[in-house]
């Protein structure tokens, strides 16, 4: 049995903490790894000499308490009829004890086969999303050259809304994430009006143009940290149970975030190939001038592509904070570099291009984590990056028509 221990050693960063003493049979057990995972947050510890742990939070909210079984000495298991991972909430006090109760058994384990299927589709998911962010950065780079770094506040802000609107306004979740999409349209729209346009009617370069995006990206960061703080807060319905499909484990929420995608990008796929403003754009991706010339508006079509970029980061930044879980002022920050490799590797300016490179990095970043530590798992997908551009710079769609 695990009893709750009232010392251990910490961090102080944190106000919060879980804390307990592993023991068996009245013996402490010394090495048993305990990890608390929730709201974006992720933290181990193994318990010492005397069998106890303690692990420091940024918030009161709910965490995923596991006992790692691999780490009990051989023939020690933790009881059937408790659960593990445990779902843990503080009460009146910043602390919290969590109890496993320990038997003798044998240990059930999961097949390479299952673990690797269920990276795979969880990889899938998470391809998707990063999909509807690299898709609008590669529209806007086909179109006007620029590498937006502020793509990630555009991801952000998305989130930010819903949170809004349904957390702290209360409206119901479904209204409000309509809200928070229409919301990601008109920055879209705003921004390009109040900044991108009339820097590109002065004939600011595209090294320039960069810089601002960067300025602009740490200020609307740093806003977001001063109006909602530095901590990750859950929207909604975002610990659903596990949907189990064969070796697979899924939530609802899941399934609903990969309909939503491919529902959206086969929307966008059949804007660009059969639309007249779908041609338009990819004109003007490939020679903006002589677009010009056959009579198209070219502001018109980069004022749709910024708007409707902004829509698909927004989207992207709507599931991302329910597969994360949690909403934080750094969260497209997190996943900008990924963004940003999934382009790349697709092929700069090429909307599936970004598809295809996508998902593979979501793939990879996945399954990486059966043989690496998952704070490593990002840079895994920077690795294939650099490999793929070492035998193919130009990427794996890279051609002349940089879009579609």
């Amino acid at each position: 049995m695990a009893e709750a221990g009232s010392t251990g050693t910490d961090s102080e960063e944190y106000e919060y903490f879980f804390l307990g003493n592993v023991q068996y049979e009245d013996e402490p057990l010394e090495g048993v790894e305990i990890t608390v995972e929730g709201g974006g947050f992720k933290a181990s510890a193994e318990t010492d000499a005397d069998g106890k742990w303690r692990i420091g939070v940024p918030e009161k909210a709910s965490y995923k308490v596991t006992l790692d079984e691999d780490t009990l000495p051989k023939g020690v298991i933790v009881a059937e009829d408790e659960e593990n991972p445990r779902t843990a909430e503080f009460g009146l006090t910043n602390t919290k004890s969590v109890n496993f109760f320990l038997g003798e058994g044998t240990r059930q384990t999961v097949s390479f086969f299952d673990q690797l299927l269920n990276r795979l589709a969880n990889g899938v998911n998470f391809g998707l999303l990063l999909a509807l962010a690299a898709i609008g950065l590669s529209l806007i780079y086909g179109t006007t050259g620029l590498s937006n770094f502020a793509h990630s506040e555009m991801i952000t802000f998305g989130a930010l809304m819903l949170l809004t609107f349904s957390s702290d306004l209360g409206f119901p979740v479904w209204i409000a994430i309509i809200i928070a999409l229409l919301l990601s349209l008109g920055l879209g729209w705003s921004l390009d009006g109040v900044i991108w346009k009339p820097l590109r009617r002065r004939g600011v370069g595209v090294i320039q143009l960069m810089i601002v995006s960067i300025g602009l990206s740490l200020a609307m960061r740093y806003t977001y940290q001063f109006f909602y703080g530095g901590a990750t807060r859950q929207l909604p319905g975002a610990s659903p149970a596990d949907l189990q499909l064969g070796p697979i484990s899924l939530s609802w929420i899941d399934l609903v975030s990969m309909g939503v995608s491919v529902v959206v990008l086969l929307g966008v796929a059949f804007l660009l190939m059969r639309t007249r403003i779908g041609k338009a754009t990819r004109a003007v991706a490939d020679n903006a001038s002589l677009a010009a010339t056959s009579g198209i508006d070219v502001d018109r079509v980069i004022r749709i592509v910024w708007v409707l970029g902004a829509g698909l980061a927004g989207l992207s930044g709507i599931l991302w904070a329910y597969y994360r879980p949690g909403v934080s002022w750094d969260m497209g920050f997190q996943i900008l570099l990924l963004v940003f490799a999934a382009v790349t590797l697709g092929g700069l300016g090429t909307a599936f291009g970004a598809l295809i490179g996508s998902l593979i990095v979501g793939i990879f970043v996945e399954l990486s984590t059966l043989w690496l530590p998952s704070d490593m798992k990002f840079v895994s997908a920077l690795v294939v990056l650099i490999l793929v551009l070492l035998f193919r710079p130009q990427g794996i769609l890279g051609r002349r028509e940089r879009i579609g």
